[in-house]
């Protein structure tokens, strides 16, 4: 019979033994005080993130052996140990890509299987992107946002295309469109080395989604029109103009036109995944319309698929 968890200690971790301990204790205790799940996420999430030197940098150690603690046959079977993972993730200044990747690959579970810890209670539909989805991967891609992780990178690319791919016949929420087309621009047009802007910024959410009519079709033709200027300023300036940041954008300038050319590698990537022998879905013809009229230079890889854009 498992144990009653009641008011949670204040001590930090200082070992990984008193931290397996406490997931230990977590699994079997079947009577949790309200507070102990707070606990437990800032607790394991400070013992991960600033124990080890320098602090705030998730060691490839430290991810691995995380990882290995919450899976069970690849996925978190916890709503805790998932909000664990997040917590970490927002918490760090700079993670391992597969850490992030981890993250998404569990909301990928839930959309495309119904499986994980996003389906407890049976609130979400298997094969469907509804909004809670997408505002958990959303804080995900944000909390990756640290030093050095501005740009969105392929492997979670490589992730949003699946769930994409899996959900393409589904009503999916509206938000997760305007998500789908943010983050692969931002891949895109900044994995050659642009200076993009910062996670936050490229992936906020704009005013034009909350003025959007249901229907996709009025969804996407505000988003490459009056949305469009809204996406592209994100490339262009930070969010809020000031005067030290003007000779810093100036700078930048021939960077920046230079890095929104899609080299090889970027368009050959992007045309494996949406192909040329089937219709373009909705949120790729707005992903193809955005690139069109932002990269100065197209290749020749992605002609076919630009010369399906109206």
């Amino acid at each position: 019979m498992g144990e009653r968890i009641g008011s949670a200690p204040v001590a930090g971790l200082g070992t990984r033994g008193e931290a397996e301990a406490l997931f230990a204790l977590d699994a079997t205790a079947t009577d949790k005080c309200p507070q102990w799940p707070e606990f437990f996420v800032e607790a394991v999430t400070d013992y991960i993130v600033y124990q080890e030197k320098p602090a705030g940098y998730i060691s490839e150690d430290n991810a691995g052996w995380l990882i290995q603690t919450i899976s069970r046959d690849g996925m978190v079977d916890s709503v805790t140990e998932l909000e664990l993972l997040v917590h970490v993730l927002e918490r760090a200044k700079s993670s391992p890509g597969r850490l992030s990747a981890y993250a998404l690959e569990q909301v990928a579970n839930a959309v495309v299987d119904g499986k994980g810890p996003l389906m407890l209670g049976g609130a979400l539909v298997p094969g469907l992107v509804a909004k809670a989805e997408v505002d958990l991967l959303r804080r995900i891609l944000h909390a990756y946002g640290g030093d050095g992780n501005i740009a969105i990178t392929r492997v979670e690319a490589e992730v949003l295309f699946q769930i994409n791919e899996q959900t393409a016949a589904a009503h999916n929420d509206p938000s997760w469109n305007d998500l789908f087309v943010k983050a692969l621009a931002n891949f895109v047009m900044c994995s050659a080395g642009y200076e993009a802007p910062t996670r936050d910024v490229a992936l906020r959410r704009d005013s034009f989604l909350d003025q959007a009519e249901p229907e996709i079709g009025g969804f996407f033709s505000r988003m490459v029109s009056g949305g469009l200027a809204g996406i592209m300023e994100a490339y262009r300036s930070p969010g809020d103009i000031e005067a030290e940041w003007e000779s810093k954008n100036r700078a930048a300038e021939a960077l920046a036109r230079r890095a929104e050319t899609i080299d090889a590698s970027e368009a050959k990537w992007l045309a494996d995944r949406i192909g040329t022998d089937r219709p373009l879905r909705d949120n790729e013809r707005a992903l193809l319309t955005l690139i069109k009229l932002a990269s100065p230079e197209i290749h020749p890889a992605l002609k076919p698929l630009l010369d399906k854009v109206a």
